[in-house]
């Protein structure tokens, strides 16, 4: 296999089996080739076979069924080839989850729903830019509630019970408040 074609295989760690399978497709009609792991220990797995520099991009969903955390397979992927370009798909973004992925080696963190323009895009947008517009806004109140809130939750596996617990308020009102963002 040469470099080239290693560039172009691409890992797809999702643990929902109908949106990776339609992801890959899309990128496969765009000449990539497609793997994909439903965990942290499907995507380990696959890593031996795989010739050096393979794959040279990866799409991880941050949120995984059990207990395994795209946090962790992003970590895992980013030790075993640090060239590897890294983006973090979620429904459950949060300015820190979006730091935490970038510390441990994605190149990009997109909010679900992302198509497979947006996710080549991001490969393709690896440095930062001085140029990104500044806004006059400061922060409303329900947007740092809501990244507290997800940032425990995060914390607790995605608990809402110890979730609950941890943000003082009944499980209850925080599942409301979950509805409300409409998470997925």
């Amino acid at each position: 296999m040469t470099e080239a074609d290693a560039q172009r295989t691409l890992m797809i760690v999702e643990d929902d089996e109908a949106f990776a399978r339609t992801l890959g497709r899309s990128f496969e009609r765009r000449g990539y080739r497609v793997l994909h792991a439903a965990n942290v220990d499907e995507a380990a797995a696959l890593l031996p076979g795989l010739a050096p520099g393979e794959p040279g991009h990866a799409v991880v969903d941050l949120k995984l069924k059990g207990n395994s955390s795209g946090l962790a397979c992003v970590q895992m992927l980013h030790q075993h080839d640090p060239t590897m370009l890294i983006v973090v798909l979620t429904g459950y973004a949060s300015i820190n989850t979006a730091v935490e992925a970038v510390k441990l080696g994605a190149c990009q963190y997109l909010a679900k729903p992302s198509n497979t323009d947006d996710i080549e895009a991001a490969f393709e947008h690896v440095a930062g830019s001085s140029e990104v517009e500044l806004t006059g806004r400061a922060t409303s109140v329900k947007t740092l509630e809501w990244e507290h809130i997800h940032a425990v939750l995060a914390e607790t596996e995605f608990n809402i019970s110890e979730a609950a617990r941890r943000l003082g308020m009944h499980r209850r009102t925080l599942a409301r408040k979950l509805e409300k963002q409409r998470v997925k």
